[in-house]
This record gives C-alpha cells, sequence and structure tokens, in this order.
C-alpha cells in the first residue's frame, strides 16, 4: 500500500489562509486513468474502470483506515475527476465475502456497498467495485480494448491466451460482471502470483501492479501484445473477399446520399422515441461494409457490455448495393425497419420474465448503408456519436477476433440479462428528467447575434441541438462554439436568398445531428425610408431577404419534417409592423406582412404532417440587435426626434407595460411556443412588444 501523505499550497495573494490536501495515491490515480481514458486504443468512452488501494485518515478516530479508490458508475476515464471516484472502506467491502448470497441473489450486493462507504462515499459504486476490491492487488485496471475483447470473443480465446501472453495473462471465462466475477479474479490472482492480469471471455481485460506504474505498464502491455500478435498471425482478409457493388459512393456522393436518407432513416429510428441522430463515413465502416462477411457478422451482434448497452444486441443493414437508388433505399429500410422491429420484439418476449423491467424500444441504434456509412441514434447527440463509435470499436473486434480465430459473441440470453438488468434500469431511473427540447433539433437563421443568437442560446439551454446559420460564418461557428462543442451546436453559412445555399446548410445539419425539428426564420434586414425615397433595389432587397428567404427555408425544411414523419415547429420571426402602419417604412413593413401571411397559409397546408408554423411579433428590440446596430437605430430614432442611444427607452415609454424589449425576450416566446405546453397550437402570432395597443391582433 501507499503511504497517505498531505501536501500545503499556501496562496499568498490572499488574506486568508488555505490549504489543499491531496493523497497522492488519489492523484496517481487519477492521472493513470486519464492517460489511459484518452487514447481509444485502450477503452472505449465512459468503459472500464481503474482503482488504487491506500490509507486516510478516519476523521472520527484519528488512525489511518484503508481504503478503495475506484471510478464509480458512469464516469469516463478520459476526464476523470477525484468527485468521479467511489471510496469505500477496504476491511468492510472484503467483509462481504462472508455474507454474498451466491450467485443467484448477487445484485444485492450492489445495494451492500453502501455500507462499505467512507463518509458519504463520493461517487455511486459501479457493478464492477467487487473485482477492485477483492483483487490483492494496490491498483487495478479494468480495461475494453478492441484488441483484447479480440482474444475475449475468439471461439478459441482460452487457447489464444495462453498462446500469445503465455502464464503472464489467464483466461477467465464469461461470467455477468458482479460479486463473483470479482470473487473468480482474486482467486485466479492468488493461484497465478506470476501473472499480470486477465482476460476476461466476451468481455475485456484485467491488469494489476504493486505501483500505479506497474498497473498502466501491464494494462499497456496486454493491450499491445495482442495488437501486435493480431497484427502478425491474422489473415489479411478477415472479414473475406471485397464486394465490388458495395464500394464507397466518392465523398460528395456518400454524403448527399446520407442527407437525403438521414429523414427517413431518423423517422423509423423514432418510432419509439424521439432520437438523434450521428452520421460517420468512417474508414473502418465502409470497409466492413463492402466485405462478403459483414451480414454473418452483424448478424451475430456486438459482445462486450459496454457496446451492446449502446448499440443494441445489432444493427439495422441496408442490402442493397451501394449505387441503389434513394427512393429504392428508403423503400427496402422500411421493410426492413418493420423486420428489425419484430425480431427485436421477439427477442424481448423469448427472454424476458415477470420480474423484467417493461422493453425500451423496439427500434435499431444503429443503421448501416453500403458505399454512404453508419447514421447511429441516441436521446442526444452526444449519446448517438458515442453509440456510433462504439460500433467502430466491434468492428475492430470482430476484425481481430476473424483474422485470428471465428468471432463469438456471447449469447443472446447474456445479452439480455445486462441489457435488461435490474441493476442498468435503476442507473437509467436516476437519469435526470429532460428538459423540455431534448431530443430536438433546431435551425436559427441570422443566429450569429441579436435575436437570432438569443433564440439559438435558449433552445439550447432548453436541450436542444442548434444550428447557428448566417451570412457569416466565421461569426456562425463563433457563436455555435459559444454554446459548448458540436453535440450542441455548429454553424453554418447560408445566404437565405439562395437555394443552394440553403439546401447545404440543411445538408451539414441532417449529417451533424440526423434531422431537423424547429425552423426558426429570423434572417433579415432593414431599410428605413419613405416611400418617395424606397428604391426598387430596396424593395426587392427587402423581400428578397425575408419575404423570399424565409419561404425557401421553409420549403426546404417542410420537406424533410415531412420526410420524417415526426411533425415539427416552424416559427417566423416576424414584426409588430406586420399589423402596424408606421411611416417611412413601406419595404420592411410590407415584407413583414408577407411573412406574417406566410405562417397562416403555411399552418394551413402542413397541418396534416403534424407541422405548427407560427409567428412572433417583436417590437423595439434595440439592445444586441443586429438590424439596429446596422443604422436601422438611427433611421428610427431620427424619424421619432430622439437621440439613437435613447430610442430602446423611448420605444419602452410609448408601450402599455412601459418596458423595453430584448432579444431574450423573444427567446422566450420562441421556447414556449416550440414546448409541449403549446403542442395543439398553430397559425398564431404572438406580440412581444410590451404592449403596443395599435398592434392588437384583431
Amino acid at each position: 500500500m501507499q503511504p497517505y501523505t498531505r501536501k500545503t499550497t499556501r496562496r499568498r495573494h490572499s488574506q486568508k489562509d488555505t490549504r489543499t490536501m491531496t493523497n497522492e495515491t488519489v492523484a496517481a490515480l487519477l492521472a493513470r486513468s486519464n492517460r489511459l481514458g484518452a487514447d481509444p486504443k485502450n477503452t472505449n468512452y465512459a468503459g472500464g474502470n481503474t482503482s488504487a488501494k491506500g490509507t486516510e485518515t478516519d476523521p472520527v478516530t484519528g488512525e489511518p483506515v484503508e481504503l478503495l479508490w475506484v471510478k464509480g458508475s458512469g464516469g469516463d476515464l478520459g476526464t476523470l475527476k477525484e468527485a468521479g471516484l467511489a471510496v469505500l472502506r477496504l476491511d468492510r467491502l472484503r467483509a462481504l465475502q462472508h455474507v454474498y448470497p451466491g450467485v443467484e441473489r448477487e445484485d444485492e450486493m450492489v445495494a451492500a456497498f453502501d455500507y462499505t462507504l467512507h463518509g458519504k462515499g463520493g461517487a455511486a459504486p459501479s457493478i464492477d467495485t467487487a473485482m477492485h476490491g477483492l483483487v490483492d492487488a494496490a491498483h487495478v485496471d479494468h480495461l475494453h480494448p478492441d484488441s483484447g475483447i479480440a482474444i475475449a470473443t475468439a471461439a478459441d480465446g482460452e487457447a489464444l491466451t495462453e498462446k500469445i501472453f503465455g502464464g503472464k495473462v489467464v483466461w477467465v471465462p464469461w461470467r455477468r460482471p458482479g460479486f463473483q466475477l470479482g470473487l473468480d479474479i482474486a482467486a485466479i490472482k492468488a493461484a497465478n502470483p506470476d501473472a499480470i492480469g486477465t482476460v476476461l471471455g466476451g468481455h475485456g481485460i484485467t491488469a494489476w501492479g504493486d505501483t500505479s506504474e506497474e498497473a498502466e505498464a501491464n494494462s499497456l502491455w496486454i493491450i499491445q501484445t495482442a495488437a501486435d500478435y493480431i497484427e502478425t498471425h491474422g489473415r489479411p482478409e478477415p472479414f473475406g473477399p471485397r464486394i465490388d457493388a458495395n464500394e464507397p459512393l466518392a465523398p460528395a456522393e456518400r454524403k448527399a446520399k446520407a442527407a437525403a436518407l438521414a429523414p427517413t432513416i431518423r423517422g423509423l429510428a423514432s418510432t419509439d422515441k424521439p432520437q438523434v441522430g450521428s452520421f460517420t463515413d468512417d474508414d473502418v465502416v465502409l470497409d466492413f461494409l463492402a466485405s462478403e462477411e459483414h451480414p454473418r457478422l452483424g448478424a451475430l451482434g456486438t459482445s462486450c457490455p459496454d457496446h451492446f448497452l449502446r448499440t443494441k444486441v445489432k444493427p439495422l443493414i441496408l442490402d442493397l448495393p451501394a449505387d441503389a437508388s434513394v427512393e429504392d433505399s428508403i423503400a427496402r429500410l422500411t421493410e426492413l425497419h418493420e423486420q428489425y422491429r419484430a425480431e427485436y420484439t421477439a427477442y424481448y418476449d423469448h427472454y424476458a420474465t415477470p420480474e423484467s423491467p417493461a422493453m425500451r424500444g423496439a427500434d435499431p441504434a444503429i443503421v448501416l448503408v453500403p458505399g454512404v456509412g453508419m447514421f447511429s441514434y441516441g436521446k442526444d447527440k452526444q449519446t448517438a456519436r458515442v453509440a456510433g463509435e462504439f460500433y467502430i470499436n466491434a468492428i475492430n473486434v470482430m476484425r481481430g477476433a476473424e483474422a485470428l480465430s471465428t468471432y463469438t459473441p456471447i449469447s443472446d440470453a447474456e445479452k439480455f440479462d445486462i441489457e435488461y438488468w435490474s441493476l442498468e434500469e435503476a442507473k437509467l431511473q436516476r437519469m435526470p428528467k429532460p428538459k423540455s427540447h431534448a431530443g430536438r433539433i433546431a435551425l436559427v437563421t441570422g443566429a450569429a447575434s441579436g435575436i437570432g443568437k438569443a433564440i439559438a442560446t435558449r433552445l439550447a439551454a432548453e436541450g436542444a441541438c442548434v444550428v447557428i446559420a448566417d451570412l457569416d460564418l466565421e461569426k456562425a461557428q463563433a457563436a455555435a462554439a459559444e454554446l459548448g462543442g458540436t453535440d450542441v451546436a455548429i454553424g453554418v453559412a447560408a445566404n437565405v436568398t439562395s437555394e443552394a445555399d440553403i439546401r447545404a446548410g440543411i445538408q451539414e445539419a441532417l449529417l451533424q445531428f440526423g434531422g431537423l425539428d424547429l425552423i426558426v426564420n429570423n434572417a433579415g434586414l432593414s431599410i428605413s425610408k419613405p416611400l418617395l425615397e424606397t428604391t426598387e433595389a430596396d424593395w426587392d432587397l427587402q423581400h428578397d431577404v425575408m419575404a423570399k428567404g424565409s419561404f425557401l427555408v421553409s420549403k426546404a425544411a417542410a420537406k424533410v419534417l415531412i420526410e420524417q414523419g415526426l411533425g415539427g415547429d416552424i416559427v417566423y420571426i416576424s414584426s409588430k409592423n406586420s399589423v402596424f402602419a408606421g411611416p417611412n417604412n413601406i419595404a420592411y413593413s410590407a415584407t413583414k406582412a408577407d411573412q406574417a401571411h406566410q405562417v397562416r397559409l403555411l399552418a394551413a397546408e402542413l397541418g396534416d404532417y403534424g407541422v405548427k408554423v407560427n409567428g412572433i411579433n417583436p417590437d423595439g428590440v434595440v439592445r444586441g440587435s443586429g438590424i439596429f446596430a446596422g443604422g436601422w437605430g438611427a433611421k428610427r430614432a431620427a424619424v421619432y426626434g430622439v437621440p439613437e442611444e435613447e430610442l430602446g427607452k423611448y420605444y419602452a415609454q410609448r408601450t402599455l407595460l412601459k418596458r423595453e424589449v430584448l432579444p431574450e425576450n423573444v427567446a422566450n416566446a420562441v421556447a414556449v411556443l416550440t414546448s409541449s405546453d403549446l403542442d395543439h397550437t398553430t397559425g398564431l402570432h404572438i406580440p412581444v412588444d410590451a404592449g403596443v395597443a395599435a398592434a392588437f391582433l384583431r
């Protein structure tokens, strides 16, 4: 065991003496975990766990106490911090061996971990906690490397383990993670004093060491040794001969086909529950689909629990060549989806018991299209993206196993027991309640500043994925970056007067998030001139950007919404001026009236598809507004005879509520209008003007 030490840091610039105390064992564990988790060669996202044993001072007795620090349930090694560790008293954890009721009741042991926690215990202990606590080693790593799982899923994995590693690594037959597996590995280490780790049949690897450095080195040695052996001794074509008809399409062609298929596939994958999508045309996927054995291997499904919990037991694979038309592909995907649902339902019915949780849905999480790539789905973008990453892991595993032997995953019965494990269900039930717009994908035009940016920010805060479309790509991408990574928002360039630009922007949205649910026509400009000074060019520009632009965006987006079959929302940011006649504003007000009537027309036309179309009529949004900053503010201030810097206050004083309207007020209205609270409302215009009586809707 490593000794417990304290380090003190004095911050001289602070009047108050503050101290930071760090246990060196914990610091080494976190550093090791982050290094191992940062390399996908070692383990997949949120997969595996690490631990360390050491001493801490018991705050009650003042005496040293032996503790186990182990990655808690649900964390990721690459980003693990101290708060993500479960902290248990080692003596009490090991004493659980005396009350262990056996395999049939071992799920009860997870609740028993609560009685072994040190203090508040940190993060919730995972099912693998016993493995780390019972193995007689100061440092333990349990990882899911592709190379290790390839050996673990080979038909002759036990013989391969002996051949590749000798006595340094010992085979453990498949056993569901839990207390008994911890006992098994502890017994193996005791019986094999020269061993540095194990290969867990159908699952992954476990390694250990007397020091953190030794455990890490042993883990990396097992991973690299397995990879080197596969590379040196594996068959050159583990997936069999190539299928010429399934060779990848050219990059632009496959992306265009993926975007054309995306709305339909997302609709199918969302039959039970709306899903966000992710697309990849990674070479690993394209190579797999262009090989003869991919239908057989795909049907066998994944093996490692971390894999199939995210990818489902198997993918849906389109059985048409790469050059099949979009129409034929859609027709066949629809047929295959019906078959998939029937087969998944039969799988559930066959293995479910009266105690099993209800079926969580029969739709695929992974859809593979030869020559094009892979679509993956989840409750949000990160979940969808990670599901795809896990299936790439699974392909790598299948390649390694087939190179040396025959890929032989765990049985469907074992998969079901883990997929519908009461402990897995309990973990899902602990997840926070989804936000109002979770699972929805929004496209907001003119969203790099002002009202559009406020709308994008609010929708992202409510859980939506957001596509920020703007004339200025750099500003759009910067605005998206402020909302988080690309799992939350992306920025695209889009001139709304260009049908080609709009198609390109929507294609990016489809490839990034899988579809569209919510479109906000916000892009605009304003030309404030009296009638006799308004030129034909002024009129055309004003109408091109707002009347024509919102028409083109709505038309392109409606095609996606109809193909998805999931309903949706189209929102027009119109204006008080659409119903109020003011001076020196002919071009702007006329085009806003055009937009307002587009709302009514599209609400009438798209209602059959479950698509709601509504409008918002703001007024006097001066602060943060791109339009006002671009000269409109100065011109309107001149019309009303007030200084430009006081225009917002002027607008506020002429309202019934005497309140200035901000971009966030418009964003609030969009959020409410597109939430489930108003899911029976279409064709409505909501004033956000603090009360302008002359603009009351009649």
